[in-house]
């Protein structure tokens, strides 16, 4: 089992309605191939994370990569994982501009601001922090 989490700049303001598109394409693709995982955007970046097989979450960042949407891929981390976090998601999405005022301004005062919005973490177990302080949200 591998896990592989980037980040990135999209080229354009990401809304909800590119989230779901996104969300909708992968479920399709993602359940084919028995790999999982979330994606959070903010208006200006993308942060996601994939679970599956080696091949299959390679293939996949592959064709992320080559996704003309965004520029500035970073990866964050890739490497085997003892098992799944996000095992019940094809994919799942956050939007994190849909939140309240005061939920993305503690956000910021915990992460650091990008772009007006809450900053992405670069390393793998603040992404983690970040993605479980969201879940319980």
């Amino acid at each position: 089992m591998y896990r592989l989490i980037y980040k990135s700049r999209s080229k354009s303001k990401i809304g909800w309605s590119v989230v779901e598109k996104i969300i909708s394409t992968s479920e399709t693709y993602n359940t084919e191939s028995d790999v999982t995982g979330v994606l959070l955007a903010t208006e200006s970046h993308f942060l996601q994370v994939i679970e599956g097989d080696f091949d299959e979450v390679n293939r996949l960042f592959i064709r992320i990569a080559r996704d003309p949407r965004h520029d500035e891929i970073q990866i964050i981390s890739f490497g085997c994982v003892d098992g799944r976090l996000f095992g019940g998601w094809a994919m799942h999405g956050i939007g994190i501009f849909d939140f309240n005022a005061q939920l993305i301004k503690d956000l910021i005062s915990q992460y650091g601001e990008e772009g007006g919005s809450v900053r992405f973490p670069v390393q793998d177990w603040k992404v983690l922090g970040l993605i479980n302080d969201l879940r319980v949200i």
